[in-house]
Order: C-alpha cells, then structure tokens, then sequence
C-alpha cells in the first residue's frame, strides 16, 4: 500500500463524546444530527450553534452537549456520517466492477458519480456538509481522513489492473480522481446552467478517459 506523508494540521480537531450504544440514545442523537444538517442548509456554517439546534430538536442545551461539545462537533459528526455512507456506496460499487477490469470500472463511473450525489440529495443539508468540510479548518481532517481512506481502496483495486505503474504515482492520480467527483458533486447544487444529467455524463466521461498508468 502506497504511504503518503501527513504535513501538520493546522487546527486541532475538535473532541467528539464517545458515540451512544443504547437504541434510544443512538435515535437522539442521529435525530438532533438531522435537524442539525437541516439548519445548516438554512442558516449556514456561521450562525448555526449548538443553542440553535437544541431549541429547534425541542431539548435544552445541557442535553445536547451530552452527545456533543461545541457546534464543531456536530459539525464534525455530520461530516463523518456523510462521509461514512458515500464510502460505503464507493466499496460496494468496487466489489461490483473491479472483476469487470479497468473497462468494467470505467463503463461504471457514471453510476458512481450519479450514486454518491443521490447519497448527498439524501441527507439533511448534505452540500453544506461538504461545504464545511472545506471552509472550516477545525473539520479538515475529516475529509482528509476519509478521501484517505476511499484512495487506499481504490488502490487496492485499481494495482492488480496497473501492474507495472509505481503505486506511489498511482495513489496520487487516484487521489486526484477522489477530489475531481466530489468537486462534481458539489457543482450539481452549484451551477444551475447544466442539467444533472450533463454534469454527470460528462465528469464520468472525463474520469472514465485519463489515463492513470505512465505514457
């Protein structure tokens, strides 16, 4: 597995209440969430805060900080549950093409960008959540950490097919392919000019075409 150096974080992480175990503390919790993405969407990454979210979830404050510090970490716990679940989509669509080879994936990138957007539409202001991601340094490292994640697997997937490629320069391109669909799926609430159905076709047009092994 290709290794990347980490450059120092330049914000420290915000600290995260270990996540609950018993059911109904877990529907609180995914429910203030919601309604935490919800008003995100609505007011936006500056004045959201942790009293917003509780007098609209119907709790005190004091109940929310039971699951969460400060509004950076629901921040941070919206993005870690969008991320987690765009993932999944990712390995599950890995298992179903890799045996097709580098054509099989490629023939599915359109599938996979139309797939992951559908997961964003679904959550509760799932593109200010990516929004965040980006513009507050606080939450850097869970797109990071994600992005990560989804290139090893890719990896993993994309070197059998690419036996001669220096996986080094083969993790970086697939770095590169991680940025470019998410900056898709970002442009689908963006610019109004295109349909979706342009956007997708031709970004999985774009990814399908590079070439990722040496000329």
């Amino acid at each position: 597995m290709a290794t990347v150096k980490r450059g120092k974080r330049k914000a420290k992480a915000p600290a995260l209440r270990a996540a609950p175990i018993q059911d109904r503390a877990v529907q609180t919790r995914e429910r203030l969430l919601d309604i935490a993405g919800a008003l995100l969407g609505e007011v936006g990454i500056e004045r959201i805060s942790t009293n917003m979210i509780a007098a609209q979830a119907g709790v005190s404050p004091a109940a929310l900080y039971r699951y969460f510090k400060d509004k950076y970490a629901v921040l941070e716990a919206l993005g870690r549950r969008l991320m987690d679940r765009q993932n999944a989509v990712l390995f599950a669509w890995l298992e179903e093409h890799k045996a097709g080879g580098l054509d099989g994936l490629a023939e599915g990138t359109e599938e996979l960008l139309r797939l992951t957007a559908e997961i964003t539409d679904s959550e509760p202001g799932g593109v200010w959540i990516l929004r965040a991601m980006r513009a507050v340094p606080q939450l850097g490292h869970v797109r990071l950490e994600s992005h990560n994640e989804v290139t090893d697997a890719l990896l993993e997937a994309y070197a059998p097919l690419l036996p001669k490629m220096n996986k080094r320069m083969l993790w970086r391109r697939l770095r590169m392919t991680v940025e470019f669909g998410y900056a898709v799926d970002e442009m689908l609430h963006d610019d109004d000019r295109f349909s979706r159905d342009e956007i997708l076709r031709d970004a999985a047009h774009l990814l399908s075409t590079s070439r990722l092994e040496d000329e």
